[in-house]
């Protein structure tokens, strides 16, 4: 985070020195143009420390200091004193002060003093951007996968995790690209700085040029006060843009400014700010497409996929489902309250063949969902009918639809109509085609016809449901 610090001191020698010594340690520095109205203009100001003479502190001075402290960035305060008052500057403190010091004091010792009050409030805003989420601890080995097409992404990830340069991260909605940037972030060189995250498809455009880079005073109706953007926080640290593709034209030109110049302007300054950030960019659109359709900036794409990371689906690494689960029957263990021991073979076999659209997020609700719902370990019964299928009961004259409150399963019981008609319908769909494929031995073009439908929707279909063709092809003689 880049600190700012309110200097309102009245000794202009001191003044002066501060001023040329904070500036130097890359602290963005602002003073009082006059005396009168000070602590208003002040409360205006985003800052983290304000450093003040008690002069210039009304009476009582603990009214002002508190006064400060309840302002929303709660701004540290080191008060300097010519008196040498023990009750007096105990009071201070009591009020929330962080230091009372002599204002004689070589300018050295009251640097240092600004560093380590710094310090602290660094390591609490670092704590209060990136707090722990429900998930442990991003890290490399949560990607650890038997998938051949996952290890060879993975060992592209490691060797971009040391550097500084700007990643593109791209896959389907819900393949963890937030946790891969968190964890490129933990074991980088920056792993010690804020890590902020910003989804640019969440905001109207005028708030989120705002959000990014800031606003002054006045800047627009309602900006009653200064406001510092997310790129001032992570200083020194990285910034994430999800969904970068939503970013508005005019917001990609200041975007691509920052990548080449490290500066931004906030809304309605004149001036510009350095800051050092790494930029991690993610999308689930294709990037290339919207250059082509003129919504995305080509040199943006350009500056910002110096390297692209691609994660893979999870229909595409089955092979990890198994692994996946039984890590996240672990860890949701406690927050559910149960004591689940597992899954059954039946329905892992569902899980394994369902095609998984919303990936490894829709994964984790579907075993949130079923230590929920079972005794002491998942069954078929105990995951959404549109990935084990229980909806259609095969007998002997084909597929039936159960009827009657008997064949109801209870979970639906509690979900509104919409879902389940949703669950039913894509069962139904699932059984239907499946049934169709084993009839034809697997051959899609005689299927679709079957089914009235084209070969690509066909595809699509099957893609979404985890079928493939090779599954229902009759074996070769002798095999």
């Amino acid at each position: 985070m880049l600190a700012r610090v309110i200097l309102a001191v009245d000794m202009p020698e001191l003044r002066r020195e501060l001023r040329r010594t904070l500036s130097a340690s890359g602290l963005i520095v602002k003073s009082p143009r006059a005396r009168a109205r000070l602590w208003q203009w002040a409360a205006r100001q985003p800052c983290d420390l304000v450093i003040t003479s008690r002069s210039l502190l009304p009476d009582p001075p603990e009214e002002t200091v508190r006064f400060l402290r309840d302002l929303p960035e709660a701004p540290e305060v080191i008060v300097l004193s010519n008196d040498d008052d023990p009750e007096e500057s105990a009071s201070l403190l009591a009020s929330g002060a962080a230091a009372v010091l002599y204002a004689r004091l070589p300018t050295e010792s009251v640097t240092d003093v600004v560093g380590t009050v710094l310090d602290e409030r660094r390591d609490l805003g670092q704590r209060a951007l990136s707090p722990e989420r429900d998930m442990a601890r991003p890290s490399l080995t949560d990607f650890v996968s038997s998938s051949e097409a996952m290890q060879v992404f993975m060992k592209i990830v490691r060797r971009v995790v040391p550097s500084d340069t700007s990643l593109l991260v791209l896959g389907e909605t819900g393949v963890g690209k937030e946790r891969l940037a968190r964890a490129i972030h933990a074991e980088g060189p920056r792993g010690q700085g804020p890590f902020v995250a910003v989804n640019c498809g969440a905001l109207p455009d005028a708030l989120l040029e705002s959000e990014l880079f800031g606003h002054e005073q006045g800047a627009f109706t309602g900006a009653s006060r200064s406001r510092r953007g997310m790129f001032e926080l992570a200083h020194g640290g990285t910034i994430f843009l999800d969904e970068i593709g939503e970013m508005p034209i005019h917001l990609q030109v200041k975007l691509l400014r920052i990548l080449q110049d490290h500066e931004i302007q906030p809304v309605g300054s004149e001036k510009f700010i350095e800051v050092d950030v790494r930029v991690m960019a993610a999308s689930n659109r294709d990037l290339e497409d919207e250059v082509a359709a003129k919504r995305f900036r080509r040199d943006l794409y350009y500056r910002i996929g110096v390297v692209t990371l691609t994660i893979p689906p999870l229909r595409e690494r089955r092979e990890d489902i198994p692994e996946l689960v039984g890590s996240y029957i672990e860890h949701l263990r406690p927050r559910v309250g149960r004591n689940v021991e597992g899954i059954t073979d039946e329905a892992m076999e569902a899980l394994c063949r369902y095609s998984w659209p919303g990936n490894v997020r829709e994964l984790i609700n579907v075993i949130e969902r079923g230590m929920l719902l079972c005794d002491d370990e998942i069954t078929l019964d105990d995951v959404p009918t549109a990935i084990s299928g229980r909806l259609a009961v095969p007998d002997e004259g084909g597929i039936v639809v159960a009827h009657g409150a008997a064949a109801i399963p209870d979970a639906w019981l509690e979900r509104p109509l919409g879902e389940v008609r949703k669950d039913a319908a894509e069962a139904v769909e699932r059984a239907y085609l499946a049934a169709l494929l084993s009839q034809t031995g697997g051959r899609v073009g005689q299927t679709a016809t079957r089914a009235g439908i084209q070969p690509r929707s066909l595809y699509d279909k099957m893609r979404y449901h985890g079928l493939r063709k090779e599954d229902f092809k009759p074996p070769r003689p002798g095999s």
